[in-house]
């Protein structure tokens, strides 16, 4: 019964209405001494003709208070438990688990070709052969990370060799680095616009380009060695600025949780690392760029100049990033890297969307090619004492082809 109805109910018994109500959240401390005292402010004479009924009051006057403080603790509101977590185990099935058929339209076992940039990754000081070519291994275990395996495409092979590798994967990382002239850059070239080729011939070939691999794509496209500008965003965190009106849908944030889609805009979780770049409005006033890509971030380098930070493409599976998703999770040469939860989160779900990328591809090559070309056919060399912000990479010379 509610407090207030026991209260008035116990005041007619004592043959006059109580003055004072109690909530069930009432305790003792609460209630004011003079209700408690309410029987001993006037005592009934023995000789009364109502004493009986006196001393009715003066003994309901001791026990309902007691009594209603009782009842308020059975009564009153119930302490909020935290919920259960229940274990599959602990739940009750009424059917055994399933495994669900795989979608015959997606290949499970994927593999990225990740193509060598000149040079070991340390200046020289790990090799200096005149052939050596490198893979930062931060790449591979970004491409591993996601469920997809790496075969090496060594930029100075010979271009039938390159091409055959190519036939092996199912979509192509170009990396960062330093050059954009000589051989490195029309190797780049050649894969890019075979990349294009396999799609419009209705393959589905995935691209991903990283910082320099974003660069190259940019005077590819553009043709324009010299479109590119200088940027300070030397080993430097930053936030990503998605531009107005953009429609994510399909490209690399569009399985991102709301959350750190907000974050990428407030917090620095994002690593530059960088020199050059595109601003908004040289990218604007290049046709080709417009026509090929449209931009999803930009960001700002150390003076507050503004570039153009990642792209996706129209009509083909292309994005380029101007910074480094490989690094929060798997570089810590240098100082700028963010590492925190929501950073490496950052790295997994970009590595996520390239790999979900990559399983469209029903490229099915031969296994036993597959299996000689991976890149567990070599050992990477740690560097993080000799190199200049690589902690492991994969060096290729000639004597290691």
């Amino acid at each position: 019964m509610p407090s207030h109805l026991i209260s008035n109910s116990l005041s007619t018994a004592a043959g006059k209405p109580s003055d004072v109500v109690l909530h069930s959240s009432a305790s003792a401390a609460d209630i004011p001494a003079e209700v408690v005292s309410l029987s001993a402010a006037a005592p009934s004479s023995p000789s009364s003709p109502s004493s009986s009924a006196s001393r009715l009051s003066e003994m309901w006057s001791y026990l309902w208070i007691p009594f209603l403080i009782s009842l308020s603790k059975e009564f009153g509101p119930a302490k909020a438990q935290p919920e259960s977590i229940l274990l599959p185990s602990q739940l009750n099935r009424d059917s055994p688990p399933r495994c669900p058929a795989s979608d015959p339209k997606l290949n499970y076992r994927p593999v990225i070709g990740i193509v060598s940039h000149p040079g070991d990754g340390a200046s020289g000081r790990l090799s200096n052969a005149s052939s050596a070519s490198y893979i930062a291994a931060s790449y591979v275990k970004f491409v591993e990370s996601a469920g997809a395996r790496v075969i090496p495409i060594i930029y100075n092979e010979p271009p039938e060799i390159i091409f055959q590798k190519l036939n092996l994967v199912n979509g192509v990382l170009f990396t960062g680095g330093w050059a954009k002239t000589g051989p490195y850059y029309e190797i780049v070239e050649r894969i890019f616009k075979k990349v294009l080729e396999r799609n419009d011939a209705g393959e589905y070939f995935p691209l991903y380009a990283i910082c320099l691999g974003f660069e190259i794509l940019t005077m590819i496209i553009s043709k324009d060695n010299k479109i590119l500008e200088s940027f300070s965003a030397s080993d430097m965190a930053s936030t990503l600025q998605f531009t107005q009106n953009v429609n994510i849908e399909g490209t690399v944030f569009q399985r991102f949780p709301p959350d750190l889609l907000r974050k990428l805009s407030t917090d620095c979780l994002i690593m530059q690392n960088h020199k050059y770049g595109i601003s908004p409005e040289r990218f604007q006033e290049n046709r080709d760029l417009c026509q090929f890509f449209k931009i999803l971030t930009t960001s700002a380098d150390e003076d507050n100049k503004v570039y153009v930070s990642t792209v996706h493409a129209h009509n083909y599976p292309v994005t380029a990033f101007q910074w480094h998703p490989e690094k929060n999770a798997f570089e810590w040469g240098l100082k700028q890297i963010p590492h925190s939860e929501d950073a490496i989160h950052v790295t997994q779900h970009v590595a996520n969307f390239l790999v979900s990328e990559a399983r469209k591809s029903l490229n099915r090559p031969p296994l036993q090619k597959v299996l000689d070309n991976l890149i567990y056919n070599y050992s990477p060399t740690y560097c993080g004492k000799a190199g200049k912000g690589y902690d492991e990479v994969y060096i290729f010379t000639r004597s290691s082809l």
